[in-house]
């Protein structure tokens, strides 16, 4: 301040040197750039972008997880019933040999089993035409009977003969039936193995295997505790890797055991799911949810918006762009959601995306 003065001084009295005025020129600017308000600190505000959704009351149900690997409804290995000529037939809704995977009706030949000298010993037509000639016979006995042209003995005598040409002609249709090897049920082939068309096989040869899975099967083991929970017809949830989370799946509990195991401390039950849209495969393993609680008008929230602490779980809810940490106790929960018992209410904007970075009075901007 003092050289300050100093060199006013002499500017004033015309003996300072340029160095003192160029000083003093560099001393008024500072003092002037110091004044200038325009230059003082600005404080930027940092919004964090968050998702919010307003708590309406909603339904939330618990459940009983259990895994498992299903299998199907109905199956059935076919096997030949004697040996000949190997031929596979054609599906008439591909127009080509039948396949692997190819829908099937019950009754639908699949293979046939050639064997020319086999089917001229069974005599089906000669058998048919002397059932044909028994039943003529016996109706005609039978009206002379009526009118006292022969006695009961020739009556029953006609009738033994019909009842002998019936058998003989139905045991010969039995045995030509085992020539083909039909579909037992509606169903999908699963197992074809591979045998060359008019090559011979021998009886006892394995020829397809099918099965029927709208509805799949599976075996479960519970902890005793879970029987009071457990009923008959009891919905039950599937869950898969391979299946989107918008293709729900549903079953029910189909058979209970009423004993428990004395070495594992579980009860047998068995799922029965239904597979209509195919989307579960027998032998894959899945997690069944089986429904043993439900709540309506109860505050319920996203599993993910939770945040466990060593001193409990927080969320983040929204109120006039602060975002405000609440400690909540929850209750039941499910595969997605969680029940909230206390800590928020009603209409509480919840943080639902967002909420990793925020901290307790953090400002926020709400983005769609």
């Amino acid at each position: 301040m003092k050289t300050t003065l100093h060199i006013m001084n002499k500017l004033k009295k015309g003996t300072a040197s340029p160095s003192g005025r160029n000083m003093l020129s560099l001393l008024v600017l500072i003092g002037i750039c110091s004044c200038n308000p325009d230059n003082s600190d600005i404080k930027t505000e940092i919004k964090i972008p968050v998702s919010v959704v307003s708590i309406k009351p909603q339904s939330i149900s618990r459940f009983i997880e259990t895994t498992g690997t299903v299998y199907s409804f109905k199956e059935g290995v076919l096997k030949s019933e004697l040996g000949g000529i190997y031929n596979l037939q054609r599906n008439p809704a591909t127009g080509r040999p039948f396949a692997l995977g190819d829908a099937v009706k019950a009754g639908q030949v699949v293979i046939r089993i050639e064997d020319r000298e086999f089917q001229n010993n069974l005599q089906v037509e000669s058998k048919k035409l002397n059932l044909e000639l028994a039943d003529n016979n016996l109706k005609k006995q039978q009206s002379l009977y009526d009118k006292g042209g022969v006695t009961l003995t020739e009556l029953k005598k006609s009738s033994m003969d019909h009842v002998t040409a019936r058998y003989a002609y139905e045991n010969a249709e039995i045995q030509q039936a085992k020539m083909s090897v039909k579909a037992p049920f509606d169903g999908v082939i699963v197992e074809l193995p591979y045998h060359t068309d008019g090559v011979r096989v021998d009886q006892g040869q394995t020829m397809l295997k099918v099965m029927q899975y709208d509805k799949l099967l599976m075996d479960v083991k519970l902890p005793e505790k879970h029987l009071p929970e457990v009923t008959m017809d009891q919905t039950v949830q599937i869950a898969n890797y391979n299946v989107a989370k918008k293709d729900t799946i549903y079953g029910k509990i189909s058979q209970i055991s009423p004993v428990i195991n004395a070495d594992t401390r579980t009860f047998q039950s068995v799922l029965q799911i239904d597979n209509g849209k195919k989307l579960l495969r027998p032998g894959m393993f899945i997690k069944a949810f089986i429904l043993s609680e439900k709540r309506e008008g109860t505050i319920v929230i996203p599993k993910e918006t939770v945040i466990s602490r060593q001193d409990g779980k927080v969320v983040f809810t929204v109120e006039n762009g602060i975002a405000t940490e609440k400690k909540i106790t929850t209750g039941l929960e499910s595969i997605d959601v969680v029940e909230v018992v206390s800590g928020l209410k009603v209409n509480d904007r919840l943080v639902v995306s967002g909420f990793e970075t925020l901290r307790n009075k953090s400002k926020v901007s709400i983005i769609q």
